[in-house]
């Protein structure tokens, strides 16, 4: 031990240099980042091929539709019999966050991908975010055992893979960094995670587009001056797409609880799975279902009917409440560009432009996001629609309330004063909290 001290004497002028603690950390995290990226970004490329592959073989079979129930009982029987554990899905992962205490089973993984590509083989109204938060979040926790990751280092390594997830699924790094550090605390980012984030999120970007996996590409927007009736417009829309946001949210946890009330749970999506395929046969056509990029992309070109984004609402919520799997965000995508492209009709402004902002500010809306969302704009519409689209997403986010697609949130900053007393609460206590209140107010007065 001696020898070892004398070995090792001329470090302690390094050790006690201000930024070494950081170049250690720095480094740490390159080697773990590292590990993540090449997990999470490969997943996510064998999960988007996957989902390429199932979409189009539907579209070319559109009959598979009427097998929406079917696929619905094996998913919620996959889930039943061996993924109880896990069916909480990317609210668990919030929660691991919040309150640590075990790590996440890595059954989640090939569970979710199978709800997934079952739901979108058999038509259901899905995206493919939820998919890839928790295949992310999940292989980024194994590497907790595997690379002896410290307890306190543990809620960084789930950002991290979240972050991972999601940029690698759609394309945008830095709003992938910035939505591991929004989304589990509203109005609150923890900084400490920034490095992780960042790296694990550049890092699967980089590693997905290295298989040959590429993704949609949208235009880059011809935006006119900022004006002040362009940024009053602006926030009216605004105000509509964090209300509509609000609308899904809640309807899609009206009517999981709806679905609660059906003892059996795989019997849940069969009878959610029927009724989806019956509105689909009803409407006669199938852009309603799967990830509906083409309509997506139909929103930048011209205006659409306002129907659009109300029945891609209600069939997303019916898909996702009844228990199939994929994810939100995709879906929102859609009710937010057609919306913005309905918005055309009735706004003196650019159809592409609104396209755009509902298509980020719906999102921004129903998860709590707005600066990932305001990045995300950026990095797939240009810088210079910068203005416009994020304040569309902050002033949908501020009108959204405290609700959102995440139960699992806690509100750490709330968005007016007037609810500062909601700080602290998971979004799924909001509206108990707020039945309390009342009753020890009156409770107060009479005393």
């Amino acid at each position: 031990m001696a020898f070892r001290a004398t070995r090792f004497r001329f470090l302690r002028p390094l050790l006690g240099f201000e930024q070494t603690p950081y170049v250690l950390f720095l480094g740490r995290w390159l080697l773990i980042c590292a590990a993540v990226a090449v997990l999470v970004g490969s997943a996510s490329a064998g999960f988007l091929r996957a989902l390429d592959w199932v979409t189009a073989w539907r579209e070319a079979h559109a009959w598979v539709i009427w097998l929406l129930p079917v696929g619905g009982f094996l998913v919620g029987a996959s889930y039943h019999y061996w993924g109880e554990s896990v069916v909480r899905g990317n609210n668990l992962l919030l929660d691991e966050i919040h309150q640590p205490r075990a790590t996440i089973p890595l059954r989640m993984a090939p569970l979710v991908l199978f709800g997934t590509l079952a739901t979108h083989l058999f038509g259901g109204s899905a995206g493919r975010e939820g998919t890839a938060v928790q295949l992310g979040g999940t292989l980024a926790d194994q590497l907790t055992r595997w690379l002896g990751v410290r307890p306190r280092d543990r809620k960084l390594l789930l950002i991290a893979g979240i972050s991972a997830g999601f940029a690698s699924v759609f394309g945008t790094p830095l709003a992938g960094a910035v939505f591991g550090l929004e989304v589990f605390l509203i109005g609150r980012i923890r900084y400490d995670a920034l490095v992780p984030s960042f790296l694990a999120a550049i890092g699967a970007d980089l590693v997905t587009k290295a298989w040959g996996v590429g993704h949609t590409h949208y235009p880059q927007l011809a935006v006119p001056g900022i004006t002040v009736v362009g940024l009053l417009l602006t926030v009216g829309a605004g105000l509509a797409f964090g209300l509509v946001a609000r609308g899904f949210a809640s309807l899609t946890h009206l009517l999981a609880h709806l679905f609660r009330r059906i003892a059996y749970p795989p019997w849940r999506p069969v009878v959610g799975g029927t009724l989806v395929a019956l509105a689909v046969w009803a409407l006669g056509t199938t852009k309603y279902i799967g990830l509906g990029v083409p309509t997506i992309v139909a929103a930048f070109q011209a205006p659409l009917p306002p129907q659009d984004f109300l029945i891609k609402l209600v069939l997303t919520a019916l898909t996702l409440g009844c228990g199939f799997k994929g994810g939100e965000v995709t879906p929102l995508f859609f009710i937010g560009a057609t919306l913005g492209s309905a918005l055309a009709l009735v706004l003196p402004l650019p159809v592409a432009l609104l396209a755009a902002m509902g298509f980020v500010a719906v999102f921004a809306g129903a998860a709590n996001t707005p600066l990932a969302c305001t990045l995300m704009g950026l990095e797939l519409f240009g810088a210079q629609a910068g203005a416009y689209l994020g304040l569309a997403c902050v002033v949908a986010y501020l009108f959204s309330g405290h609700a959102g697609i995440y139960s699992a949130q806690v509100v750490g900053q709330a968005k007016h004063l007037r609810f500062g007393r909601e700080q602290g609460q998971l979004l799924s206590n909001i509206a108990a909290h707020r039945q309390r209140r009342p009753a020890a107010t009156g409770r107060k007065a009479q005393t």
